[in-house]
């Protein structure tokens, strides 16, 4: 399954992207394609961290490809290291 997201994500767009998903119907590997997103801020990271353990919990993975430059770098440097919301 791959989810082609597109657009700014940012704070205003975190919490509906995490709603996007079928965790639980979805098959063992998802892949959430961001070439055509852009991550602006950490609660975007959040939500990105928070939908790869909703499928966790579920024994499923997720492969995040196609992210650009800055979005690589804000996703490498916080991924992981924030709690939310979500």
């Amino acid at each position: 399954m791959v989810y082609r997201v597109t657009g700014e994500l940012f704070f205003a767009s975190s919490n509906d992207l995490v709603g996007r998903f079928h965790y639980t119907t979805d098959p063992d590997k998802v892949v959430i394609d961001l070439s055509a997103a852009h991550i602006w801020d950490a609660s975007s990271v959040a939500a990105l961290d928070a939908i790869e353990t909703k499928y966790a919990q579920r024994g499923k993975t997720v492969e995040i490809t196609g992210l650009n430059e800055p979005s690589a770098r804000i996703h490498k440097t916080l991924s992981g290291e924030l709690t939310g919301s979500h």
